[in-house]
């Protein structure tokens, strides 16, 4: 899987939206992606590991769904917590628009779609949800962590789907040393592969 699925803001590959069949929530939606992001054909498997435990959200405040692709956790977060103010996002601009897009067409109006540096500097996170691009390598996706898992809020949790034969387990161990004290990791499923880390600011 190229790298150019999470870092290139411009795909490369021809721009041909399509049309696919989702459940969120239990619900069956209709939603647009197109080649040149992350999982284009369905919602992946990790993803949809870390939505089963999707009611550990908060229904207000905050979200943040990172590397949003076309937009699966940020729009189930959306539909959970109609009350919270849910950002997403990304560097790939093609998963940027497909989030609006699908956003608009599921009447989402708390849904914040936008480049990592367009999010105030001030707000702080309720909950932070991702399947974050682990195939980019370690030093990218560890600076990804250290930019926005420190912005959550006390007593708030970050969710990380991690698949375990890519390295969950050394995450984990990662998480543990680089992140402060006030910090706790912890793994709360095991499922398909895949591990779910919870990063709880115990403060």
């Amino acid at each position: 899987m190229s790298s150019e699925h999470y870092f290139s803001e411009t795909p490369g590959s021809t721009y041909q939206p399509k049309t696919i069949t989702i459940s969120l929530l239990g619900n069956a939606h209709q939603v647009q992606t197109a080649g040149g992001i992350f999982s284009p054909d369905h919602i992946d498997q990790g993803t949809a590991v870390l939505l089963a435990h999707i009611d550990a959200a908060p229904r207000g405040g905050n979200l943040l769904d990172v590397g949003c692709g076309w937009g699966p956790i940020a729009l189930s977060l959306a539909l959970h917590a109609p009350n919270a103010v849910v950002w997403a996002v990304d560097v790939n601009e093609r998963s940027l628009e497909l989030t609006r897009k699908n956003a608009a067409s599921l009447g989402l109006t708390n849904l914040r779609v936008c480049h990592p540096d367009e999010v105030p500097a001030n707000i702080t996170f309720d909950g932070i949800w991702s399947n974050p691009p682990i195939r980019v390598g370690k030093d990218v996706l560890h600076q990804i962590l250290l930019q926005w898992l420190p912005r959550l809020s006390p007593a708030a949790s970050a969710y990380l789907v991690v698949q375990k034969n890519l390295g969950s387990d050394s995450l984990h161990r990662w998480l543990e040393s680089a992140m402060p004290a006030k910090f706790e990791t912890s793994r709360v499923d095991t499922a398909k592969a895949f591990r779910v880390l919870r990063v709880w600011n115990k403060n």
